[in-house]
């Protein structure tokens, strides 16, 4: 097995791109030393990992081939390209040897699945930046905060404790305004809470006169 193809010019970085599956590309810079560190970890998975036709490394210096830079959004030093059938599918940013052997180990298994010149949707992630936080899993957290639904929780809960409550003050027996059994409104002084209680018939004394018998 080989190791990685330095590149040298436009035509020769778009024909890798097109012949071969997959191109795992490392853009680096003669002064940036942490692309000296990293190096002899991308040379050791190019050698282990690289098959004609199916799976290439390549080498861009940033300085003599601006253009592929350019093209490709490189802005930092180093950045290690995942190309599957011609297209962009991850990016790792800094020398991070576990995430671009992590890369690596995912892009190698679609060598066989797809043509060059074809896109694959099998393996897509969002760039990765040194130190950076792991994209988060969809559909792996706890359900999101509805903050909408509460909101109208809270209204038909307070509208149902209003209503009851102006039900229960028409029900009292203290409401002055309740219509009697008979639909009349009681009379004045009859209500509970204000007139007092309603007046018993007078009684009788205990003890009558000549006249109180005389009348019997």
């Amino acid at each position: 097995m080989s190791g990685p193809i330095s590149i040298g010019s436009v035509a020769e970085w778009q024909s890798l791109l097109s012949g071969t599956n997959v191109v795992v590309a490392d853009f680096y810079a003669d002064w940036c030393g942490p692309c000296k560190m990293i190096a002899p970890h991308f040379e050791r998975l190019a050698k282990e990992h690289s098959r004609p036709k199916k799976v290439a490394f390549a080498k861009v210096n940033v300085d003599t081939q601006s253009a592929i830079a350019r093209t490709n959004g490189v802005s930092a030093m180093p950045t290690f390209k995942v190309f599957h059938g011609g297209n962009c599918i991850d990016t790792i940013k800094g020398a991070n040897p576990s995430a671009l052997s992590e890369a690596i180990s995912k892009a190698v298994k679609l060598a066989d699945t797809a043509g060059a010149g074809k896109s694959g949707d099998a393996f897509k992630t969002p760039g990765r930046t040194l130190g950076g936080d792991a994209p988060a899993a969809r559909g792996a957290g706890g359900p999101s905060f509805n903050f909408t639904g509460l909101l109208n929780m809270l209204v038909v809960f307070v509208g149902l404790y209003l209503f009851d409550a102006r039900k229960a003050a028409e029900s009292s027996w203290f409401n002055v305004h309740k219509p009697a059994a008979d639909g009349r409104k009681p009379a004045p002084g009859q209500a509970g809470g204000q007139g007092g209680a309603a007046r018993a018939p007078a009684q009788k004394p205990a003890f009558r006169t000549l006249a109180d018998l005389g009348s019997d």
